[in-house]
């Protein structure tokens, strides 16, 4: 399936909330798994699903602060997991899987950004590890537990794929650490993992997408210093969101809407932005946004397909 990568009119822009893109849809019956789905964008993402009349299944690094989040929320619960655990991912798959229960969406919306250098489990690079790599043996433990026909899988990018392709000589940054390199990689690998999950699952009805969510203000940037975020043109000098970001309800949008939008059948591993699919990138200006085509590579996405397996030692497909 060929992927179109340029808007479809879909009638929703970068102002529209995760509620607003449900308006009509109704889940009543569906189950969703949002990994982080109890902080930010992930939170209003489960709020805005459930008032639609999903069962939103949380998978939580924190589950006592996940259960205090949600709490009130209908239609939620938490489960423990840790994606930079691949014994862990494992775990936590199997014990799905044991509950028979179907998954009609999955949204990969946990992620770390600007963490300091450290390898992980087998030595891998912890935004790459987190952001993708967890991500991608989560996905491919629970395929089997993906509806039948429908199933929706939609892994949270970022514009910071505008900073770095996958350094496939040293993706683990061996020599010459970057945190902002290693976040851009691992937003690139959240776009290529969709390119290739939608070729690989579309024949069975599955359809996989990417998105950018815009710039938010969330935990996500808890590691970063306010002068830094001053310099980053990120906040203003009284501590408000600069000019062009989003409130996290508009930031949540367009992973719903990939989530659920019926106008969005044709369009599998395509990336999204702004409640539409994304242009391709005319400029740098990661606040403008779009996507770069190193991202929407299907050649780089079968490769980090290979080399993803080859460090978890899965792949449901092979």
């Amino acid at each position: 399936m060929a992927i179109t990568q340029h808007k479809i009119s879909s009638g929703f822009d970068a102002h529209s909330t995760a509620e607003e893109v449900l308006t009509g849809i109704d889940l009543t019956g569906k189950t969703v798994l949002i990994t982080g789905g109890y902080s930010g964008l992930g939170l209003e993402a489960t709020r805005a699903l459930t008032r639609a009349g999903a069962h939103v299944i949380v998978p939580a690094r924190r589950p006592a602060v996940a259960q205090q989040a949600l709490h009130g929320l209908p239609r939620t619960e938490v489960w423990e997991l840790d994606l930079a655990d691949l014994a862990g991912i494992r775990a936590f798959s199997n014990q799905f899987l044991e509950t028979a229960k179907t998954l009609d969406i999955i949204i990969n919306n946990a992620g770390v950004m600007a963490h300091p250098y450290q390898l992980i489990g087998s030595g891998w690079e912890a935004h790459l590890a987190v952001n993708h790599l967890g991500h991608f043996a989560l996905v491919n433990l629970l395929y089997p537990a993906l509806a039948a026909t429908g199933a929706r899988v939609v892994s949270v990018a970022s514009s910071g794929h505008f900073l770095s392709d996958i350094r496939w000589n040293d993706p683990h940054f061996r020599r010459g650490y970057d945190h902002w390199l290693a976040y851009g990689q691992s937003k690139t690998a959240n776009a290529l993992f969709a390119v290739h999950l939608n070729a690989l699952g579309a024949g069975s009805g599955l359809r996989a997408f990417a998105v950018h969510p815009g710039s938010i203000l969330t935990p996500l940037q808890r590691r970063i210093p306010r002068e830094e975020q001053l310099a980053q043109g990120w906040l203003t000098r009284d501590g408000r969101p600069a000019e062009g970001f989003k409130t996290p309800a508009q930031g949540a949008a367009t992973a719903v809407w990939a989530a659920t939008s019926p106008l969005l059948e044709e369009y599998g591993g395509a990336y999204c932005q702004d409640g539409d699919i994304a242009d391709p990138a005319a400029t740098d200006d990661m606040l403008i946004g779009g996507v770069k085509p190193w991202a929407i590579d299907p050649d780089s996405a079968a490769k980090l397909w290979t080399l993803s397996s080859e460090l978890t030692k899965v792949d449901a497909f092979s």
